[in-house]
């Protein structure tokens, strides 16, 4: 049984008990909706990123993992590379002009030209790979835990690690990661939840709960949760979205 199964047996417990809002200490905050844009239905979304009004994108199952290059208005891809059967395809960064794709158990990172979508070149690392980021100056990923590597991106070699915790409590199941304005965003594996993570304690500062925006036409889906976070930098725009959902969210958060 891999870790998708296992988890869908659990979903209810992770989901109803261990993660819900008032058993943390960190604020939760309130956003609205702005905008929204289709997404391929078919996307088992890993990793998501924006440049130019372009999305880049992972996504993962077996057989079925890609790369891909999608319009940002119409959710049409506009080019794409599978990954070869016994790969699981995970978290997304840009790093300069390449696009660094996780795995989820091979312990391989692909490195992509950015405009070809050529190969050009494999990291090792240690473990499992769920979520990729960067500050500008490390990639920083995390596998799982409550732990997130930083990373050099010369080598993909650790650098340091950082433990997440709200006051005392390990965050664990830390997945899709995306920096934002001086924080680490985490999805949460298996729920709706955006923890937002200070990259020098690793506390959590903030939670978001996107549980209102999963589609209906997923609820049957425990597997089908949010798992996708992009921020603009030019436009200072947040997108988020989730497995086999239909649609991409512009939201704006409010303070907290």
């Amino acid at each position: 049984m891999d870790r998708y199964q296992q988890y869908a047996q659990i979903a209810g417990l992770i989901t109803g008990v261990l993660c819900p809002l008032w058993l943390f200490a960190a604020p939760h905050c309130d956003y609205r909706v702005v905008a929204s844009y289709p997404h391929d239905t078919q996307a088992f979304t890993q990793g998501l990123i924006v440049e130019n009004h372009v999305f880049y994108e992972s996504t993962g199952l077996w057989g079925q993992s890609n790369l891909r290059q999608v319009d940002l208005t119409t959710g049409q891809v506009m080019q794409q590379v599978a990954l070869d059967k016994q790969f699981f395809g995970e978290g997304l960064t840009r790093w300069d002009n390449q696009l660094i794709q996780l795995t989820w158990k091979a312990g391989k990172a692909f490195v992509y030209d950015m405009t070809r979508f050529e190969r050009i070149k494999t990291f090792h690392y240690a473990g499992e790979g769920w979520g990729l980021t960067h500050d500008n100056v490390h990639l920083i990923m995390s596998d799982g835990t409550n732990q997130l590597r930083f990373l050099n991106p010369d080598d993909f070699s650790v650098q340091k690690t950082l433990a997440v915790f709200d006051q005392e409590k390990p965050i664990i199941h830390l997945n899709e990661l995306e920096y934002v304005k001086q924080e680490i965003f985490a999805n949460i594996w298996h729920t709706d939840l955006i923890a937002m993570i200070n990259p020098e304690t690793g506390q959590v500062n903030r939670w978001l709960d996107l549980t209102a925006l999963r589609p209906e036409t997923t609820l049957r889906h425990s597997q089908a949760v949010l798992n996708g976070i992009a921020y603009d930098v030019q436009q200072d725009r947040l997108f988020v979205t989730g497995k086999w959902w239909p649609t991409v969210f512009e939201i704006k958060m409010d303070p907290c």
